[in-house]
């Protein structure tokens, strides 16, 4: 929790400046925007398109790994990537368990249970509990870096984080967590999670194990939740 707070206090303190109309990336790539268009861009990647299945296959991050781009109303809203062939269940723990690691160690990704800690234990049977449990292994982050400025967007959050925090407020929060906090406190920091939900919760990067006839696969979904559907066709 210490973590989350310092990396709040710094996006409203220093200069890191983060866009609200900022998208998910995947490879650099925002995902929005037409199939046809992102099908381009992927095949620019190095990408091969398979017309016949309709997904791309090529290397990601050290894999052979089928990209599926999914839309909602011709708007790209995810992109899809799982592994080309599957491995058995030990493999699959270690597959896991290193890329929430990787996700961890990333500057660009926060675990959005706020603590990270999705590995699977090593003494758990994966099949079992998948099969006789329903039990689903996954593990989620919010996409936080941005390329793009939105100087207006910034200017209004790092106003409304002014209205609720003195500095030394932000320093209490950013050294101590939740821990010793005052109740007008804990509900200023509340608050100050709330915000930046509201700039990030879009952005979310998230895997999670599937199992076919044996095999146990990664795949990895990078979702453009602006791009969803919202009920607007109801």
């Amino acid at each position: 929790m210490k973590k989350i707070f310092i990396f709040l206090a710094l996006i409203c303190i220093s200069t890191i400046l983060i866009a609200q109309n900022d998208v998910t990336k995947f490879l650099g790539i925002p995902v929005d925007g037409t199939k046809a268009t992102m099908v381009q861009k992927l095949k620019a990647k190095g990408f091969t398109y398979d017309a016949t299945n309709d997904y791309l296959k090529g290397q990601f991050n050290g894999r052979t790994s089928e990209v599926y781009v999914v839309t909602n109303n011709n708007k790209v809203y995810r992109i899809m990537v799982s592994d080309a062939v599957g491995t058995s269940e030990a493999e699959i723990r270690i597959r896991f368990n290193n890329l929430c690691k990787q996700f961890e160690n990333n500057e660009k990704y926060i675990p959005q249970n706020f603590i990270g800690g999705y590995e699977i234990d090593g003494n758990e049977d994966i099949s079992y509990e998948m099969v006789v449990n329903n039990k689903r292994y996954q593990a989620a982050y919010y996409q936080v870096s941005a390329k793009e400025i939105d100087t207006i967007t910034i200017n209004n959050f790092v106003n409304d984080v002014q209205k609720l925090y003195t500095e030394e407020e932000m320093q209490r929060i950013s050294e101590n967590g939740l821990e010793g906090l005052s109740d007008e406190d804990k509900t200023k920091a509340k608050q100050l999670w709330d915000m930046f939900l509201r700039i990030f919760s879009h952005k979310s990067v998230w895997f999670m194990i599937s199992e076919e006839y044996g095999r146990y696969y990664i795949n990895i979904y990078y979702d453009n939740e602006l791009n969803m559907a919202n009920g607007e066709d109801l």
